[in-house]
């Protein structure tokens, strides 16, 4: 190599470390100084540069040179009058030039409305301040996601009735992965953790958070209770989710979803019965075995059970919703998209009865925060039902409408 080409060298290398220690220095400073004037006098730009001859082109027009990148790029500042598109297109032209484009800004990912708490108008509760805050909500399931980030702000107080995920971890495990949250008032993996998804998806339709993220539930601020009284395969014996009704009966806690079923059983009639007796709203999924008539599952046919079918975008009856006389009201249940296990897809799409009960679970905790007794919850969603022009059998008394429960206007 001559002498000539390492002083080229050596310049160009100067140049470089001159280059990106004067980002690192002012890079900052000059960005947010040029956020604190008029926007029309100072243009942030991205060069992208084949070699040193674009380089030095981008570095000569610049006002400021604001940002540095290892991959051939820089960001510099321009007047107004040399960002124009002209302006552009004649620096963009030069040689060494890969790309030029002026920066700009890029927003999060917003919150989506999944169509059913938008088609029970539970979004007007929301516009008018109305939260759920204060009422309890038992998801008596598979567990709840305790890291999901649409619903931890809301959890609670939990239980385990069943083997799950939760159990598999040693204390030793727990207090590691433990070490790792930000947050200490529950472990990353308690026995109620859902290992499934289910549970997690019936949460997010009934209370997820109103965080400008993923999606939003019904009420919003209620506190979820996860009770796992189901495997890792959704089943869970009869004795097993009577105790976990138990135990929500005897937290006083408002509501209690189950968006679970099968036959008829003596001890799971006791168990909702007794819950019943402590004042819980139990509120059940009708079962998914349909199209049929008078073939409610249990324990939604149970007379002290709130039972919830299905409906879809078109307001007619899902064809998997079990119909019948025990029906009490309809919800959205087909195609609604909640939150999910986060270690898979975070939200997933979801069709069932499961998912109609849970609108109406987050419906009754908007009511019991707003002061209504179970017995005056119950009448109110009866009575202000929408009629979508279903039978009494395949949607009781009408299509769930929040917020005329809630005697908002829509």
């Amino acid at each position: 190599m001559t002498e000539t080409e390492i002083q080229s060298n050596t310049s160009r290398n100067s140049r470089r470390q001159l280059l990106k220690a004067g980002a690192a220095v002012t890079g900052t400073a000059s960005l947010s100084g040029f956020l604190g004037i008029d926007p029309s006098a100072i243009v942030p730009v991205n060069i992208g540069y084949k070699d040193e001859r674009g380089l030095d082109a981008a570095i000569q027009a610049a006002s400021n040179v604001a940002r540095t990148f290892e991959f051939n790029a820089v960001t510099i500042e321009l007047p107004e009058w040399a960002a124009s598109q002209q302006g552009l297109s004649t620096l963009g032209n030069k040689p060494g030039i890969r790309y030029i484009e002026r920066d700009h800004q890029m927003q999060a990912l917003g919150q989506s409305l999944p169509w059913g708490v938008d088609r029970v108008d539970a979004e007007v509760a929301h516009q008018k301040g109305k939260t759920g805050a204060d009422a309890d909500i038992a998801i008596i399931d598979t567990g709840i996601d305790s890291t999901h980030p649409d619903l931890g702000a809301n959890l609670g107080q939990g239980d385990s009735f069943t083997y799950g995920m939760g159990n598999l971890l040693s204390d030793q495990q727990k207090s590691r992965i433990h070490s790792r949250r930000s947050t200490t008032n529950y472990d990353l993996y308690p026995d109620w953790q859902d290992d499934n998804g289910h549970g997690t998806h019936c949460a997010g339709i009934a209370n997820a958070v109103n965080n400008n993220r993923g999606v939003v539930g019904v009420s919003t601020e209620a506190t979820l209770h996860p009770v796992k009284v189901l495997t890792a395969i959704g089943a869970g014996s009869t004795s097993d989710i009577a105790a976990g009704i138990e135990y929500t009966a005897n937290q006083g806690w408002d509501v209690a979803s189950l968006s679970l079923g099968g036959s008829s059983s003596n001890l799971l009639r006791d168990a909702c019965q007794y819950a019943y007796n402590q004042g819980v709203l139990l509120v059940a999924a009708t079962g998914n075995s349909g199209p049929c008539t008078d073939c409610v599952g249990y324990p939604a046919a149970y007379p002290n059970v709130l039972g919830v079918s299905a409906t879809t975008q078109n307001d007619t009856i899902a064809s998997f919703s079990l119909t019948g006389p025990e029906v009490d009201l309809a919800a959205p249940g087909k195609n609604i998209r909640s939150t999910y296990l986060t270690f898979l897809s975070d939200y997933k799409q979801l069709s069932g009865t499961s998912m109609a009960a849970p609108h109406v679970s987050g419906a009754s905790a908007q009511l019991m925060a707003n002061g209504l007794s179970r017995g005056e919850t119950v009448q109110q969603l009866k009575e202000t039902a929408e009629d979508i022009g279903l039978s009494a059998a395949e949607a009781g008394a009408g299509l769930l409408d929040v917020a005329a429960a809630l005697d908002l206007t829509t």
